[in-house]
């Protein structure tokens, strides 16, 4: 009935071409991710946007006209930490109550980890019980850009992106304290305190 000593020749040629089949698979994907560069596209590069500038006492410098930052995403991961590449580059969140920032009452002004711009200031951080740093508003509307995301309609909020270099800082909720009624929650690695 069975003839175990005839082997079946389509499973001996399977057996032969699966491994050359992964190992082209494999040089395509190591070609095009590793050895292939980054292109940046030609749109976001040298687009100029105006914020305003602050020194690090908080004092308004007044408005600036600058070339927004852009970078390649290697860049990006070799200037930042793991997590904190993966907050302000690839829109992931801090765990709550993990940081510092939150409990955070000196006074200075929050900086964004990724291009300096100003951002926050401590006199608009509150304790918002969330584990996030809070603020009331930012230091300047023109520093910071939201965008109306898939979610927000689902309560998760409306992202809030640092306007010179598209870092992901967290949400804006409508569950705030007067007189804005607004919860900038923000994650603590897509910031850096300069104490006043």
């Amino acid at each position: 009935m069975f003839d175990f000593g005839k082997e079946d020749p389509t499973r001996r040629r399977v057996l032969w071409i699966t491994p050359v089949a992964l190992g082209c698979v494999g040089l395509i994907w190591f070609r095009r991710n590793v050895l292939a560069p980054e292109v940046i596209p030609s749109s976001v590069t040298g687009v100029e946007i105006s914020v305003v500038r602050f020194d690090d006492q908080g004092h308004s410098l007044g408005e600036a006209t600058v070339k927004k930052v852009v970078r390649a995403d290697s860049d990006w991961f070799t200037r930042l930490t793991p997590q904190q590449y993966y907050v302000t580059r690839k829109a992931s969140t801090d765990t709550p109550f993990t940081g510092t920032y939150y409990q955070l009452h000196q006074g200075g002004l929050f900086r964004c980890i990724c291009c300096g711009n100003a951002l926050f200031r401590s006199q608009d951080k509150y304790d918002s019980g969330t584990g996030w740093p809070s603020f009331t508003a930012p230091i300047a509307k023109e520093n910071v850009r939201t965008v109306d995301g898939p979610l927000a309609s689902l309560d998760i909020g409306i992202e809030v992106l640092c306007k010179e270099c598209d870092a992901h800082l967290g949400h804006i909720f409508n569950d705030g304290p007067p007189p804005t009624s607004l919860r900038y929650c923000i994650n603590e690695s897509s910031l850096r305190f300069v104490a006043a």
